[in-house]
C-alpha cells in the first residue's frame, strides 16, 4: 500500500468534503431515488436511472476518497530537512532542454492547485526532484519524453 503524503490541513480538507458527500449529498440522491420511482414504470423513469446513476458515482467517489485517507500519512513540513528537496519545499529549477526556469511547492493530496504553482509530491516531477540538492539534474521521464530540471532554489515557507 503507497503511503500518501499530506499535510493535516490537507487531510482535513478531504475528510470534510467526504463528511459532505456521505452526510448531505448521499442522503440527497437517496431521497430523489424514493421520489422519483414514485413516478411509475421504472423501465422508462429517465429520472429514476439518472439518479440512480447519481449514487453510483458519488458512492465510487466515496470509496475513492476513503481509500485515500486511509492511505494518508500526515507530515508536519517543519520537521522535514531543509538541504534537499522534500514534502512542502518550493522549489525553482530550470529546464535545461528550453532554457527556462520555473517556481512550484510540492503539496499533498487536497492542497494540489497548479494555476497557483502547488504540484502534487506524487507527480512524476515531484517523485524525481525528491532527494535532490542545489545544483542536481533530475532526469525525469514524462509522458513527452524526459524532462532535464536543474534544481536552483530549494526554500520551505
Amino acid at each position: 500500500m503507497d503511503r500518501v503524503p499530506m499535510t493535516r490541513e490537507g487531510y482535513e480538507k478531504l475528510r470534510a468534503e467526504l463528511d459532505k458527500w456521505k452526510n448531505e449529498d448521499m442522503p440527497h440522491i437517496t431521497a430523489e431515488i424514493g421520489r422519483t420511482r414514485a413516478f411509475g414504470d421504472l423501465s422508462e423513469n429517465a429520472e429514476y436511472h439518472a439518479a440512480r446513476e447519481a449514487q453510483g458515482q458519488l458512492q465510487a467517489r466515496i470509496n475513492d476518497r476513503e481509500g485515500l485517507l486511509a492511505r494518508s500519512l500526515i507530515i508536519d513540513p517543519s520537521k522535514v530537512p531543509t538541504d534537499q528537496i522534500s514534502f512542502g519545499a518550493t522549489v525553482k529549477v530550470k529546464d535545461l532542454d528550453l532554457d527556462e526556469e520555473e517556481e512550484f511547492q510540492l503539496v499533498g493530496q487536497g492542497q494540489e492547485d497548479y494555476r497557483q504553482n502547488k504540484w502534487l509530491v506524487t507527480s512524476p516531477i515531484g517523485q524525481g526532484l525528491i532527494g535532490k540538492k542545489i545544483g542536481d539534474i533530475a532526469e525525469i521521464k514524462v509522458p513527452k519524453g524526459k524532462l532535464r530540471l536543474q534544481v536552483l532554489e530549494i526554500r520551505y515557507e
